[in-house]
């Protein structure tokens, strides 16, 4: 599947990222994250994937950050806008995405997974290019050893999913310029990982 294929099936299910239960989901991590800035807070900051819930919009906000949505699900962005009024968000495909200027906080909270693993390296690195100095970046992926990718219907329509594995994603981390902070399986025994790195 290709991004533009992702984006038909979440336009199909937008609606369900409305639900109140995803309140909490990955608030924990994102706090953990905040606070390898606390000292310098607030700045600019991005949610890749955004969706159209929104909670990482808001704590964002609650820290000091001028955020902005990226996603590549039209319905998405048309039901944050209606959501977060006063919030830039950008529709457009990560892949084609280019910064302008730098964010002090990204997230890609399980939306980059959806990636072909071919383009996934690519984007990590254009992600931390992104950041500037003393930056966070926090994203989550499939914790295997080796690269692999799926596809299933789980969720409804069809998703594609891909990692490049945890030896390779520290590898690109690295090569990027950015330091590993965190790394941990926050729903053991499922393969789900998140990262936090900093740009040094």
């Amino acid at each position: 599947m290709q991004p533009a294929d992702i984006a038909r099936s979440y336009d199909e299910i937008a609606h369900q990222w409305l639900e109140p239960h995803l309140e909490t989901n990955g608030m924990r991590q994102h706090e953990h994250a905040l606070r390898f800035r606390k000292q310098q807070g607030g700045g600019r900051a991005l949610d890749v994937g955004c969706g159209c819930h929104g909670r990482f919009i808001r704590l964002l906000s609650q820290h000091g950050y001028a955020v902005e949505g990226l996603d590549i699900s039209a319905r998405m962005i048309e039901l944050a806008r209606q959501r977060h009024p006063g919030v830039t968000f950008h529709h457009v495909d990560v892949c084609q995405w280019e910064p302008e200027g730098a964010y002090d906080f990204i997230t890609a909270w399980d939306s980059i997974w959806h990636l072909p693993l071919v383009q996934s390296a690519e984007v990590i690195t254009r992600l931390c290019g992104a950041l500037a100095p003393g930056g966070i970046l926090i994203f989550t992926l499939g914790g295997l050893d080796e690269p692999g990718e799926k596809q299933d219907s789980s969720m409804g329509p069809p998703m594609h999913y891909s990692t490049p594995g945890i030896p390779q994603t520290l590898q690109v981390l690295a090569s990027a310029g950015c330091i590993l902070r965190h790394l941990e399986y926050d729903q053991h025994p499922e393969m789900h990982v998140f990262v936090i790195a900093q740009k040094s």
